[in-house]
């Protein structure tokens, strides 16, 4: 093979006149995206309109026609996947071509430079690549040779800190004074990104953020080396655009800082993974980075009827940060079904709605694996995936574990099944020193010799080891502590309801506390899912009924079959497709998100909504959207208002549905009436008829508190109003059923009108 790094610059083969075959299968939008080979180029690939074929078609366009040889050009991925399927696609056009291309991931690309010139940074020839589990225990090191509690500070945090450095291409001399990661750790988090820079480099390993880090420091210290790679280099295309973070967006504009060949495919509209580093903004000013920029948009839809496009167009034309298009069904002929958007009770009645559907579409003959139920939060499948065991429908989860087998809810189960059970020595195991009690390996490994010395449980082994001398006194102590809190727990089991009890365990142990504090992106969810866990807790009379219904859950689980419902998270369906796709929780709190609101403001609601534009474009033919009344949050039942992204949908394409008695005058009292549900009329907002606004435990629901029928003509800016949850407080302004209320200990709220009373 050539040399690729050569400076020869002549063509390995005459350019190709004629257009090439694969021309002849693209639309005029992709033909342009693909034949554009010159200068800067931002493709903005809407859901559905071909991406993988133009960028693997645009490929094949450069090596057939353009004088480079395959190695000049250099394709970037965010998946392995990806690459994989490009490669292929590639080869099916080019041949043996295809594999001599520089193809892969940001991170695989990275190591291949660092193994040319990792010297530069101080990486001997082999070094190793450390995977997340290595990272923490040598963070750990440092901080408990620094004297840091690890407890207070978990390794883990520290670690998300330390990425979202290197995430934004900045080494420890680079972190500005301002820089909010600073103050974790006791304000000693960048003395500890140093430490842990120092320590890498005298193991001979890097962690993967350095695999870009390191190359944007090799590039900016050595210009010879930059300027080898952008001869070698004639043309730069990268795939999903608006899921790059800063030092991937600093690499590439240093690689084509030279001669300009850039091609990047994305979609403002699907820009939804902040929270690891994305920057929209990225995309946005692309003709800023690169002057001159061509923007190609590709509009044509292959996978969606043109009502489901509507309703997706409509509802991301409220977004202000985009860079517009407008997406177009490219087989009009049957506008579709009408998206379908249901007000319901509660979770039980949300879940058992959607799995009846599901039952009904497939009694039409429809296969469940072209059905998914898409939610914005982990904790929302336990009701679902319960639903879907007790009717025997078969499901899968994607992107995530199921719900009982997600790692706090497992540890929550290992108490519960100690308390009901204290011989339960897989159980102990677990949960000794979760949180951390100060029982190290050589405790736990002394209990389990005694335990098989004297034929004992764990449990056992451990009430005789706090009498001797085995244990350090401070193990001894711990352990002590653990015994008396499971023996007390053990005798409220009888008084307390299954979900008061699991709660009680879940805030004396710690355990609730320790992931409220820490501070990785997954641990939010895993207070949400520990939480949803006590509600669920709240539907069994014992708590031997409960763990009886787990293991029973858990053998269903084992025998998932090929045709499966799938059942994931919106962030995890990006890119796949579905015939009919359920939209459950759209309620405000939960969709958009409370913590989007809370710390992104108007950006992460606008991410938020994109979520919401990603939701409803993963259907083929139909979508069901539903929102309820009311939600029982660990242990509390909690009223609700509907998303703002109901409003948000255009009215001609939507049919909108309601239980009797939930927003009005039963389940046809709103069907496409104009202008959004607080508008509604009839009986009682929120309120049941049939119980004098409140509803009966026997229907099945929760009871409501919710008195009387009222609406924004009954409530006046500057009134005194009272909410059982809130408490008093001041309306400040009225609009569509809802008020905005400055609350006088919970600040400024939206809430239903149907809640409030009068201050008592």
């Amino acid at each position: 093979m050539d040399d690729p790094f050569s400076l020869d610059d002549e063509p390995p083969h005459p350019p190709i006149s004629a257009d090439p075959p694969w021309l002849a299968a693209l639309n005029p939008e992709q033909r342009a995206a693909v034949t554009t080979t010159e200068g800067p180029v931002l493709v903005l690939s809407g859901a559905g309109t071909g991406k993988t074929r133009v960028l693997t078609t645009r490929l094949a366009q450069i090596l057939a026609t353009r004088p480079v040889r395959p190695w000049n050009v250099l394709a970037v991925t965010f998946t392995n996947k990806a690459a994989r399927e490009m490669r292929e696609r590639a080869g099916q056009m080019m041949g043996p071509a295809a594999e001599q291309v520089w193809l892969g991931t940001f991170h695989a690309l990275g190591v291949r430079m660092l193994r040319r010139h990792g010297e530069l940074v101080g990486l001997k020839s082999g070094f190793t690549i450390l995977d997340s589990d290595d990272q923490n225990r040598l963070l750990k090191q440092i901080m408990d040779a620094e004297g840091l509690d690890v407890k207070k500070w978990t390794p883990q945090a520290t670690m998300g800190i330390i990425q979202r450095w290197k995430d934004r291409g900045l080494t420890p001399d680079a972190v500005g004074r301002d820089d909010v990661g600073r103050a974790f750790a006791g304000g000693r988090a960048l003395e500890i990104y140093k430490l842990y820079q120092e320590r890498l480099q005298i193991l001979n390993v890097a962690d993967f953020g350095d695999l870009l880090l390191h190359c944007l420091t090799i590039f900016q210290k050595y210009p010879d080396v930059l300027a080898e790679y952008s001869r070698m280099f004639h043309y730069i295309l990268v795939d999903e655009y608006q899921d790059t973070n800063v030092a991937q967006y600093l690499w590439l504009r240093l690689l084509a800082r030279g001669h300009g060949n850039i091609c990047c495919v994305g979609d403002d509209d699907q820009s939804i993974y902040s929270w690891r580093g994305a920057e929209v903004g990225n995309i946005l000013k692309f003709d800023q980075d690169f002057p001159g920029a061509t923007v190609i948009r590709l509009e044509s839809n292959y996978r969606s009827t043109p009502v489901i496009l509507e309703a997706a167009s409509g509802l991301i034309r409220n977004n202000t940060g985009r860079l517009g298009k407008e997406l177009r069904a490219a087989f009009a002929e049957v506008p579709g079904d009408p998206v379908v958007v249901k007000g319901l009770w509660d979770g039980d009645e949300e879940a058992r709605t959607v799995v009846d559907e599901i039952e009904a579409r497939q009694r039409a003959g429809d296969p469940l694996n072209g059905i998914a139920i898409l939610v914005r939060a982990g904790f929302q499948t336990r009701e679902f995936e319960e639903r879907l065991i007790l009717t025997g429908t078969p499901y899968r989860i994607i992107g995530g574990a199921r719900f009982y087998e997600r790692q706090e809810i497992r540890d929550a189960v290992a108490y519960l099944r100690l308390i009901a059970q204290p011989d339960d020595g897989l159980a102990f195991e677990r949960i000794i020193n979760t949180p951390r009690r100060g029982l190290g390996n050589a405790s736990i490994q002394t209990l389990n010799m005694a335990s098989r010395l004297e034929r004992v449980s764990l449990m056992e082994a451990a009430r005789r080891a706090i009498e001797t001398d085995d244990l350090r006194p401070q193990a001894r102590k711990a352990l002590r502590t653990f015994i008396e809190d499971i023996s007390r727990w053990r005798s409220l089991a009888d008084a307390m309801d299954p979900g008061e009890l699991c709660g009680t365990v879940l805030d004396e142990s710690g355990y609730m506390d320790m992931w409220r504090k820490d501070k990785s992106p997954e641990a939010e969810g895993r207070v949400e899912n520990l939480r949803e866990l006590v509600s669920a807790l709240e539907e069994f009379d014992s708590l031997q009924e409960f763990l009886e219904h787990v293991s029973l859950v858990m053998d269903n689980e084992a025998r998932a079959t090929e045709d499966a419902v799938t059942l994931m998270t919106l962030h995890a369906a990006k890119g796949l497709e579905f015939d009919t796709v359920f939209l459950p929780g759209w309620e405000e709190e939960t969709f958009p998100h409370r913590r989007a609101l809370d710390e992104g403001g108007a950006e992460g609601l606008e991410e938020e909504r994109r979520l919401a534009y990603v939701g409803l474009t993963r259907a083929r033919k139909r979508v069901f959207v539903s929102f309820v009344a009311s939600r029982r949050v660990f242990n509390e039942w909690r009223s609700c208002l509907p998303s703002r992204f109901v409003d948000e949908l255009p009215p001609g394409v939507v049919e909108r549905e309601s239980s009797g008695g939930v927003y009005g005058s039963g389940a046809q009292g709103y069907v496409n009436a104009p202008g959004g549900w607080g508008r509604m009329g009839g009986p009682g907002l929120w309120a049941d008829p049939r119980s004098g606004g409140r509803r009966s435990p026997d229907d099945g629901g929760a009871p409501w508190a919710v008195a009387e029928r009222r609406n924004e003509a009954t409530h006046m800016p500057g009134d005194r109003v009272f909410h059982d949850k809130f408490g008093a407080g001041t309306v400040v302004d009225v609009s569509d059923g809802r008020l905005e209320i400055n609350f006088d200990k919970a600040g400024m709220k939206k809430v239903m009108a149907g809640f409030l009373r009068e201050t008592p």
